[in-house]
């Protein structure tokens, strides 16, 4: 395992979105809980220059890295994992531009980004979540060069509120995985229909809805990257996301425990606080350890990322570990909370729902263990 230390930059870039999240995003987080995604906090987003603070400054970005991207995510989830996931998700989108579109897609798309346009990433679909292959959607080349995108998509994160769509459509449904590429949509396209928002566990303050493409007109610079190669940019553009999902998963437990410990040290029972009784103590210790063993991994596998080595299957095992040990960490801080953790009224038993998706986005669990497995056994 690598131990990095921080850039001033990135100590600066630290301090300013922790600051940032304890005045902006944190006070919103009940809100956009109870009434979904808060266009005013992203307004305050663009102006922080956070939408695009790891892109490139040729294309009007921050000029961060991969490690400056994950502090950034980490410090929200401090605040909010729907808002730390609304930017993963954003990212996801982009960045699929900046690593594989041409150069007239990335200084066309690419600026928006600074400016505040919000990009989501569509793959999954009612009948291929897991099994990304066995997407149905396609997109049929015409003699002008251009596409007709047909096809569904669901559990869109950002879909409703996004300006640009990364779609993954057959192109060559006779070649499985070979014959998926990927497309950019705007959401003003002639036969995209948005549908509802999604009423979710948790992860309310992200915008999530089925799209619905019929008949829908894609000129020839929509497609990203070579034909075929979509299936191949979707599994990149995860394994980065993947990290991302640590980085959530770490600032969600921290600001789960940092409410517990605040409650532990004034709640009395049998005459002192319960902060002071070891069975209490000892859920705090296990809670630390967690927390401290997710941030390792996700700074190793930042700097494997930041040199351009493979990361997989360190994503992989990253993910796995901490979106578990998120969801058992908000559930001990409820158990800290006795009855009341139970009420909406002391925010952890929101931390518990927003963990859960960590299981389930991006790669399940039960997918990242055969990702691991298969890497220890050679299959």
């Amino acid at each position: 395992m690598q131990m990095i230390q921080f850039s001033e930059a990135q100590v600066m870039i630290r301090d300013m979105v922790r600051e940032f999240t304890k005045n902006e995003v944190a006070p919103r987080d009940r809100w956009m809980d109870e009434n979904g995604f808060d266009h005013d906090l992203h307004k305050k987003l663009t102006e922080a220059g956070l939408m695009a603070i790891h892109m490139p400054e040729e294309y009007g970005g921050g000029g961060g890295d991969a490690i400056t991207s994950e502090i950034v995510i980490n410090e929200i989830a401090r605040g909010s994992a729907s808002v730390a996931l609304f930017l993963d998700a954003h990212w996801l989108a982009a960045d699929m531009i900046l690593l594989h579109g041409s150069e007239a897609q990335k200084k066309k798309y690419v600026p928006q980004c600074a400016e505040g346009k919000v990009f989501a990433f569509g793959l999954t679909e009612s009948n291929a979540g897991s099994d990304a292959a066995a997407i149905k959607s396609a997109a049929e080349k015409q003699p002008d060069g251009g596409y007709i995108l047909n096809g569904s998509k669901a559990w869109i994160t950002n879909s409703g509120v996004a300006d640009y769509y990364l779609i993954m459509a057959k192109t060559d449904p006779a070649a499985g995985n070979h014959g998926i590429s990927v497309f950019v949509v705007p959401k003003d396209a002639e036969g995209l229909t948005v549908g509802k928002f999604e009423k979710k566990m948790g992860m309310r303050g992200t915008a999530t809805c089925e799209l619905s493409f019929d008949n829908v007109r894609l000129p020839a610079d929509s497609l990203v990257g070579d034909e075929g190669k979509g299936f191949m940019i979707a599994m990149q553009a995860l394994d980065g996301a993947r990290i991302s999902i640590g980085a959530i998963a770490s600032g969600l437990m921290q600001h789960a425990m940092d409410k517990a410990a605040a409650y532990a040290r004034e709640r009395t029972t049998f005459g002192k606080p319960i902060a002071k009784h070891q069975a209490v103590g000892f859920k705090f210790a296990d809670m630390a350890a967690k927390i401290r063993a997710t941030d390792l991994m996700v700074w190793d596998t930042c700097e494997l990322k930041r040199q351009g080595k493979r990361f997989s299957v360190e994503a992989a095992e990253l993910k796995l570990l901490a979106s578990r040990w998120a969801c058992e960490v908000c559930d001990d801080c409820i158990q800290i909370f006795g009855g009341n953790g139970y009420s909406a009224e002391f925010d952890v038993e929101r931390f518990y729902r927003d963990a859960k998706l960590l299981e389930i986005g991006e790669g399940t669990s039960e997918i990242l263990r055969l990702v691991i497995s298969s890497s220890v056994l050679g299959r």
